[in-house]
C-alpha cells in the first residue's frame, strides 16, 4: 500500500507540472490574438486564427495520440510532447523577428501538436491513478495548478510586451506601425524562456521513474461510440473550450475599446484575473469534490480565498481593492460550489447557468458592470473541464478510457471554431454581441449536466 501511495504521489507530482507547462502555452497562445492583431494590423476574426492555429490540432491528432499512447506508453509521449512544444516555441523567433504570420501560424501549430500529446496522456494517467470516486477531485487539483499557469500567462504578455506601451484608439498609420514593431520585438522572449522550461523538464522525466499505467487494448476504444454519454460529453468540450478561449482572446481588445477604454497593458492584467477564476474555482473543486472533513474543508478554502486576494492585487501592481473585489467574486462562486454539494453533475449545471448569465450581462450591460462580469466567467468556467471529462469517462476502462480521452479532447476543436465567430461578430457588429456565443455554449453545458450525462447506451 506505501508504495502505492509513493507511485501515486511520484505520478501526481509529475503531471502536475505537466498541466501547468501545457496550461502556460495554452493561454499564452490565446492571449497573444491582442498583440498579433496589433503587429499586423488585422481584423479580430483575423487575429483569432492564432487560436484556430492552435486549437485545430486537436481533431488532427488526437485519436493517433490516443494509438500512441497505447503503443509507447504515457510516459514517452509526454516526452514527445516536450520536444514539440520546444520546437514550436523556438519557430515563433523568426516568426516576430521577420516578422511573418503564416510563420506564426505554422510555430503555433506546432507547439499545438506538443500540447495535445500532453492533454492526451495527462487526464487518463490522473483519472487512473487512484479510486474512480475521487477522480474527479485529482482532476480539479491538476487543473487548478493548470490554471496558476494560465493566470501566469496573460500577466507576462501584460508586462513583458504591452508594458508602457499605449496606442490610441485613433491612432495614425505611422504610430500603429511603429507600436506593432516594437510589441514584435519584445515577443521571443517568453517563448525562449518556454523552450528552455519544456527541455529542462523532458530531461527530469527521462532520468525519473513514473508509475506504470497500463493502456489496455486498443481494439477495445471503438466501442466508445457506443455510449452516448461520451460522445455528449465530447461535444460539450468542444463548447467549454470554445466558450472559454473566445470570452479571453477577445476581451483585452473588448476591454480596449468598450467604455472604460482601459490601456493594452490594463486589459491584459483583467484578462489575468479572468484566468485566475478558473484557477481559484479548480482549487475550490478540488477542495469540495475530495473526501476530507467539512471543516478542513472550510480551512483550505479560507486560504484560497486568500490566494484570490494576493492574486487580484499582483496582477494589478498591488492594487488592493482589485483583490477585494475580486475576493467577493470568488465568495460568491464558492456559494454556488457549496450548493452543489461536491456532485460533478449539479455542479457543472448551476456553474454552467452562472456562466451562461454573466456572458448576457456582458452583452447588455457597459462599464465596470461588463467588465467584472465578463472577468467572473473565469470564475464559473473553473470546473467545467474536469468535470465534463469525468462525467464522460465514467464507467470506461483500460483502452477504452484512454481512445475516450482521444475522442473527447478531438473535440477541443471548439478553440477553433468559435474565437473566430465571435471575432466576426465583434468586426460587423461590436464586441458585446460576441459574447451572446459563449452564453449559447453555456446552455448546451447545462443540458449535458442534467441530462445527456446520463444517457449510457444507444439502444
Amino acid at each position: 500500500m506505501e508504495k502505492r501511495n509513493n507511485n501515486t504521489l511520484v505520478g501526481m507530482t509529475a503531471f502536475g507540472a505537466i498541466f501547468f507547462i501545457f496550461g502556460f502555452a495554452t493561454t499564452f497562445i490565446i492571449q497573444l490574438s491582442a498583440p498579433v492583431m496589433a503587429v499586423f494590423n488585422l481584423t479580430e476574426f483575423q487575429a483569432q486564427l492564432l487560436t484556430s492555429a492552435f486549437f485545430i490540432a486537436y481533431p488532427i491528432m488526437s485519436v493517433p495520440t490516443g494509438w500512441l499512447v497505447n503503443r509507447i506508453g504515457y510516459k514517452y509521449t509526454v516526452v514527445a510532447g516536450l520536444i514539440l512544444m520546444a520546437l514550436g516555441s523556438l519557430i515563433f523567433i523568426p516568426a516576430a523577428r521577420i516578422p511573418s504570420y503564416p510563420l506564426f501560424l505554422g510555430a503555433t501549430f506546432v507547439l499545438a501538436i506538443g500540447v495535445v500529446f500532453l492533454q492526451v496522456s495527462a487526464n487518463p494517467y490522473v483519472t487512473a491513478l487512484g479510486p474512480e470516486k475521487s477522480a474527479s477531485s485529482r482532476l480539479n487539483l491538476t487543473q487548478a495548478l493548470n490554471s496558476i499557469a494560465t493566470m501566469i500567462a496573460p500577466w507576462l504578455i501584460a508586462t513583458v510586451i504591452f508594458k508602457g506601451l499605449n496606442l490610441p484608439l485613433q491612432a495614425t498609420e505611422t504610430e500603429q506601425v511603429n507600436y506593432g514593431l516594437e510589441v514584435a520585438a519584445r515577443i521571443p522572449f517568453p517563448f525562449i524562456a518556454m523552450a528552455l522550461i519544456v527541455i529542462l523538464v523532458a530531461i527530469v522525466l527521462l532520468m525519473i521513474k513514473l508509475p506504470d499505467i497500463v493502456a489496455g487494448n486498443t481494439e477495445k476504444g471503438g466501442k466508445v461510440f457506443k455510449y452516448p454519454h461520451v460522445m455528449l460529453g465530447a461535444f460539450g468540450i468542444f463548447c467549454y473550450v470554445g466558450a472559454e478561449a473566445g470570452n479571453a482572446g477577445l476581451m483585452t481588445n473588448y476591454l480596449r475599446e468598450g467604455s472604460l477604454a482601459l490601456s493594452a497593458e490594463e486589459a491584459a492584467t483583467y484578462a489575468a484575473i479572468y484566468w485566475g477564476g478558473a484557477m481559484v474555482g479548480r482549487f475550490f473543486g478540488s477542495i469540495m469534490f475530495s473526501e476530507m472533513p467539512s471543516n478542513k474543508k472550510y480551512l483550505y478554502s479560507s486560504l484560497v480565498l486568500v490566494l484570490a486576494f494576493i492574486s487580484g492585487a499582483f496582477v494589478t501592481e498591488w492594487n488592493w481593492v482589485i483583490g477585494a473585489i475580486f475576493t467577493g467574486a470568488s465568495v460568491i462562486n464558492f456559494i454556488f460550489m457549496m450548493i452543489g454539494k461536491g456532485q460533478p453533475a449539479r455542479t457543472l449545471a448551476i456553474f454552467a447557468l452562472m456562466a451562461g448569465l454573466f456572458g448576457l450581462i456582458t452583452t447588455f450591460t457597459q462599464g465596470h458592470v461588463a467588465l467584472w462580469t465578463v472577468v467572473s466567467i473565469g470564475l464559473f468556467n473553473s470546473i467545467m473541464f474536469p468535470n465534463i471529462f469525468a462525467l464522460a469517462v465514467k464507467d470506461l476502462k483500460g483502452g477504452e478510457l484512454a481512445s475516450a480521452s482521444g475522442v473527447i479532447n478531438s473535440l477541443i476543436l471548439g478553440g477553433a471554431v468559435i474565437p473566430p465567430i465571435m471575432g466576426s461578430i465583434a468586426d460587423n457588429y461590436g464586441y458585446t454581441y460576441a459574447y451572446i456565443v459563449p452564453a449559447l455554449c453555456y446552455l448546451y453545458i447545462f443540458f449535458y449536466a442534467i441530462k445527456g450525462s446520463l444517457i449510457r447506451r444507444a439502444a
